[in-house]
């Protein structure tokens, strides 16, 4: 059956922006940039992990129409498409303190978890990007559900 996750596709609305903020600002490298003439394929990977890559995808042609297209384009700039991806750190306060001082705008800031410390952030595009601390999963409390649902804890 299955052995790993190889590629997880990022829609992008300009691969050449995407580079300059998952490459230069998140630290992922380049695995592969390669002109199909189509499209060009795209796709960045960790240095710690280059096995696993994201496709930085332009919506468009052959996959999608023009009008889906136009669609999605719509969809990532509302931030509607949910979270592109998860990174793991080994400390997350830190990545947050290194990724605000390159310019990097956070969503969320550094919060204790029930399954570790986390924080948030969008890509220039409106992708959601999650950073995490894992740590050893806890039970989740009725705070944790009212931080979740927006409602204010007394």
């Amino acid at each position: 059956m299955f052995t790993s996750i190889a590629i997880t596709r990022v829609t992008v609305l300009d691969q050449d922006e995407a580079l300059d903020f998952y490459v230069g600002k998140l630290g992922f490298q380049v695995s592969n940039d390669v002109d199909l003439g189509f499209m060009r394929w795209l796709t960045v990977s960790l240095p710690a992990d280059p096995e696993r890559h994201l496709l930085l995808e332009v919506p468009g042609p052959p996959a999608l129409s023009p009008e889906v297209a136009a669609q999605v384009r719509d969809l990532v700039t509302r931030g509607a498409l949910g979270v592109v991806a998860i990174l793991y750190t080994d400390d997350c306060r830190a990545t947050y303190d290194e990724l605000r001082s390159r310019g990097v705008e956070f969503t969320e800031d550094p919060t204790e978890q029930p399954y570790g410390i986390d924080c948030a952030l969008r890509d220039p595009f409106g992708n959601h990007v999650r950073i995490t601390e894992p740590s050893r999963q806890r039970e989740v409390s009725d705070a944790d559900r009212d931080r979740w649902s927006g409602a204010t804890v007394g």
